[in-house]
């Protein structure tokens, strides 16, 4: 890549952790951002993942950008429209592996496979004229509320985890394999518990029995422990998203920008990394409510 976008993202992340501001959490507070908070969407309507999301969140927060709908130049002429003269596109990346075939010590062929990552510009559909007009369309308003929790109640019972409640505070237990949470009640709105749930599930996927994520953790505060906290951070607020819940920032966010902003410093690829993580995790849970949503059917079938 002609720009190193590793150092710039971090750049850009590591200076709102010094503001004491979480880079994941400012779509929820910016003001051109007000109705149901998505993720960032493609020319056809799918979900970008992982670290774009954050990359095209901050874009559309500078910008004032109200739509979620992104797209290259190039596909903005397909569809008969044109990106309007000055305008500037943003950076979203791609990775992806090739394989290349090497002599190895012995004189025989090997196959290494080398990741890579290429980063392209896309723009907002708002710099963009002559778009079919359903790309123009505002964001549906906030659900109602009784609505969201419904769905996200629904959503993390799929998951079938061991969820326990009581005591004051919110932890996934390793040992055990259980989640627990304070009671609802405790909470300070019902969001602020599904945000919270979100998180602590989000460390459950770590479990060897799923995702087997290990950081190489060896005590609390180490790095592999911040490193597994912002995978935890990103992927609620990735859940949040998907599930029309406004998190808010947690108690122990302040001592833990300390830690992020040393990882952060010392590995450019580290929030690449844990937003890949996070899109794994949210995936794997989307995964239980996907087949509970099947199986359903059919039984009502």
């Amino acid at each position: 890549m002609k720009a190193d976008i590793y150092q710039k993202v971090t750049d850009k992340i590591i200076s709102d952790l010094e503001q004491g501001e979480l880079t994941w959490l400012k779509p929820w507070s910016a003001g051109n951002m007000d109705g149901r908070i998505v993720k960032p969407l493609r020319h056809n309507g799918m979900p970008y993942s992982g670290i774009n999301i954050l990359m095209l969140w901050g874009a559309a927060m500078e910008a004032g950008y109200l739509s979620p709908h992104w797209m290259t130049f190039k596909q903005a002429i397909e569809l008969g429209a044109h990106v309007r003269k000055g305008e500037r596109g943003n950076p979203v990346v791609y990775a992806n592996t090739i394989t290349k075939t090497e002599e190895g010590e012995n004189g025989t062929e090997e196959e290494r496979t080398i990741p890579f990552m290429k980063a392209y510009s896309v723009f907002n559909v708002e710099q963009i004229d002559g778009l079919p007009e359903h790309y123009y369309a505002k964001p549906e308003p906030i659900i109602d509320p009784a609505q969201r929790i419904d769905h996200a109640e629904n959503f993390f019972a799929a998951t079938a985890a061991d969820i326990r409640h009581g005591g004051n505070r919110a932890f996934y237990s390793g040992g055990s394999d259980h989640v627990q949470m304070p009671p609802f009640e405790c909470f300070r709105s019902p969001e602020a518990y599904y945000a919270t749930l979100a998180h602590e599930l989000t460390h459950w996927t770590k479990h060897p029995k799923r995702l087997d994520r290990e950081f190489g953790r060896k005590k609390w505060g180490d790095e592999g422990y911040a490193r597994e906290e912002l995978v935890a951070e990103l992927g609620a607020a990735f859940l949040c998203a998907d599930l029309a819940i406004t998190p808010e920032p947690g108690t122990d966010h302040a001592a833990y920008i300390q830690s992020w902003l040393k990882v952060l410093k010392e590995d450019k690829r580290a929030m690449f990394s844990a937003a890949a993580h996070a899109q794994r995790a949210a995936d794997f849970l989307h995964g239980f409510h996907a087949v509970a949503t099947e199986t359903k059917k059919g039984v009502a079938a």
